[in-house]
């Protein structure tokens, strides 16, 4: 199988505000494609379509929307229907985590986390499939995580969202691939991003501190091989693979490393 053409393609990305989304877009810039940003921050969004158009992408556009919310979402999509007709390439980034204690977290923080981070990606899935049979070499990119491998401790809700987008990536890849349409699933450690300042709850601090993250830069610049080379699930991050790596090898050593926070 040859490398997929990026070249010219029309691409939406969710999340694409800032952080991971943002660098992607940049990222994306040289293959001179048409690009739909989503996200709340429209500010943030038009700064970031006046930078790439700049670089030199065929067009760009901006749609400020909640992806958490249906209506928005089918607006979304009609939107590309009547636009471009077909989609090439959907990114589904969006994604929000809190801290704390599962004990002390509620009900809403865990129904907001999983609207954000499950729900959003797979109903802008189902609902942008007859788009992508429509494209050329279609792929949808899901930005999960490591902790969709691995859970730890004041991140219950975040890593129950990233195991069950995980869970949900690899059992339609056979049924989208019918269709010709591949799937990626990013699963990055720590990124130095603005994530974590914008936690829609923060019980506690984190009792193993900051971690060592990996510039959002490179992350795009993996991912955007990744889509080329038609791959299955990348690990941007070293740290955040060779954490995947002992816990696959010898989970009773990670379990004996998170008891030390519980």
């Amino acid at each position: 199988m040859g490398r997929r053409v990026i070249t010219d393609r029309h691409i939406l990305i969710t999340g694409a505000s800032s952080g991971i989304g943002a660098a992607l877009a940049r990222e994306l810039a040289r293959y001179r494609p048409h690009l739909l940003l989503v996200a709340r921050r429209q500010k943030q969004l038009e700064a970031l379509a006046a930078e790439l158009r700049e670089l030199g992408v065929s067009s760009v556009h901006v749609f400020v929307a909640d992806v958490a919310d249906s209506e928005a979402r089918e607006a979304l999509v009609e939107h590309i229907r009547q636009t471009w007709g077909g989609l090439d390439l959907l990114v589904n980034n969006a994604g929000i985590s809190a801290h704390g204690r599962f004990e002390d977290s509620t009900e809403q923080t865990l129904r907001r986390i999983m609207e954000v981070n499950l729900f959003a990606a797979v109903e802008l899935t189902r609902l942008a499939i007859p788009l992508l049979r429509a494209g050329q070499g279609p792929m949808v990119v899901n930005v999960g995580s490591i902790l969709g491998h691995r859970g730890i401790p004041f991140n219950s809700e975040y890593c129950a969202s990233k195991f069950a987008l995980r869970g949900w990536n690899e059992a339609i890849r056979p049924e989208l691939r019918r269709d010709g349409i591949d799937l990626l699933l990013v699963s990055p450690g720590t990124t130095d991003t603005e994530f974590f300042e914008h936690l829609i709850s923060k019980q506690v601090q984190l009792p193993w501190g900051k971690s060592k993250g990996i510039a959002p830069e490179q992350v795009a610049e993996q991912i955007v091989c990744g889509i080329e080379r038609g791959s299955r699930e990348i690990f941007p991050n070293w740290r955040g693979r060779l954490f995947v790596m002992l816990n696959c090898y010898c989970p009773w050593l990670v379990d004996r490393l998170l008891r030390r926070y519980g």
